[in-house]
């Protein structure tokens, strides 16, 4: 089998538009959390979000073809431009080079605007750049374009695994000789009337509206539901031969991957399919001892207890630090997977555990230790990152450091 490695990384998110400003303040425990600007929250029980303020997306498109691309499209064409400077090409074959594009919902903002303008003004008012540019697949569609990317073009759609999942079939397309590069950008953006106020009516959003900073808290005792994100991550993965005889930097090599499916409930998870993501990655990646784990973590008393037994089970006596990053940038659904992984990638670059914000009081189904509050300098030479989804469908992925 190919060994496959990332050699190029991209990442913006309500702390940062670009992967050194928003890992930075991510290790520094920094929250991107605060009142919502995109719509009026009146009349709404959750007013707050990881929403992205300064975002201007005439930085990556014209400013004529910005009406024709959703704003999870916007942001993900921010990380993937990001990714492949990184990843510093000086030509590659564009036939052998294909995307693998991610995202839970997609473009629901627009989808909700051309919903109105329907029955406000009738079916002559919409847009003929609605639908293009609220498909989930035009996410890779435009990225495809914009870089000159001819080979296979993907799209996973498995809700906050999505991205994740994205990760795994870049991966079997170049170990099964479908292509020698993918570019993996998974991207978001449901922060919407209908995107908040649809999690609302589940019970599944913190109403922590008055202390923004606080509302998003993996594994504490109180916690009362997520916060919604947005944002986009990107990684770009090569076969390893072709990226050392290039010189690329090489971030890690993708050494393990699982998914897996609950068959249980459409939003309540079992322990059952998230041990059998991570034993399924342990298994590929071998004789690995992980140094750290991005818990999937959402601040939901259901994910957070149920994680906790997962990795218990999966580790016994020799868990690994875990932390969840999600109290920084909140929950990018879709989006999550790829920025988590990112985040992955640059704590073993860097040496350190990013911390879990706001864990400051003890549960008693969270035992664990989730690096609260500080980060914590460590070296680390393989790592974990669990994404889980509504439907019951789970992903792990592990990257190892090259020497």
């Amino acid at each position: 089998m190919k060994r496959v490695v990332v050699t190029g990384i991209g990442m913006i998110n309500s702390l940062g538009l670009d992967k050194e400003s928003s890992f930075k303040a991510i290790v520094d425990g920094q929250c991107g959390i605060k009142s919502i600007s995109l719509f009026d929250t009146e009349k709404h029980s959750v007013k707050i979000a990881g929403e992205i303020t300064d975002f201007d997306p005439t930085t990556v498109m014209n400013p004529k073809e910005v009406k024709k691309a959703d704003r999870f499209i916007q942001l993900g064409l921010v990380a993937a431009k990001e990714a492949m400077a990184d990843a510093n090409f000086d030509s590659f074959d564009a036939e052998r080079f294909g995307i693998s594009s991610a995202s839970g919902i997609g473009g629901l903002p627009t989808i909700e605007k051309h919903s109105v303008i329907n029955h406000t003004r009738g079916p002559r008012r919409i847009s003929p750049f609605f639908i293009p540019s609220a498909l989930i697949n035009m996410l890779g569609g435009f990225v495809s374009i914009e870089h000159g990317i001819k080979g296979p073009n993907l799209s996973s759609v498995t809700a906050c695994a999505a991205g994740t999942h994205a990760i795994c079939e870049a991966y079997k397309t170049i170990a099964l000789g479908g292509a020698d590069k993918m570019l993996v950008v998974g991207a978001e953006s449901a922060i919407s009337e209908t995107g908040v106020g649809g999690f609302a009516a589940m019970k599944a959003l913190s109403t922590r509206n008055d202390e923004p900073l606080k509302a998003s808290r993996p594994f504490d005792r109180d916690r009362d539901g997520f916060v919604m994100g947005e944002g986009a991550g990107s990684l770009i993965l090569e076969v390893y031969e072709d990226a050392v005889a290039r010189g690329a930097h090489i971030y890690g090599e993708l050494v393990g991957f699982g998914e897996s499916g609950d068959a249980n409930h459409i939003t309540t998870p079992t322990l059952d399919g998230p041990l059998r993501a991570m034993k399924a990655a342990l298994r590929m990646a071998g004789d690995v001892k992980i140094d750290y784990i991005n818990a999937h973590g959402t601040s939901t008393a259901a994910n957070d207890k149920n994680e906790t037994a997962a990795i218990k089970e999966s580790f016994g006596a020799s868990v690994p630090a875990i932390s969840s990053t999600k109290g920084q940038v909140g929950h990018c659904l879709g989006a999550a997977g790829a920025i988590e992984a990112v985040v992955c990638l640059m704590a073993m670059r860097d040496g350190i555990i990013p911390p879990t914000i706001n864990q400051e009081n003890y549960d008693d189904d969270c035992t664990l230790d989730y690096t609260p509050n500080v980060a914590k300098k460590a070296e680390l030479n393989c790592v974990m990152s669990n994404s889980f989804g509504f439907g019951g469908t789970n992903g792990t992925v592990i990257f190892k450091k090259v020497n």
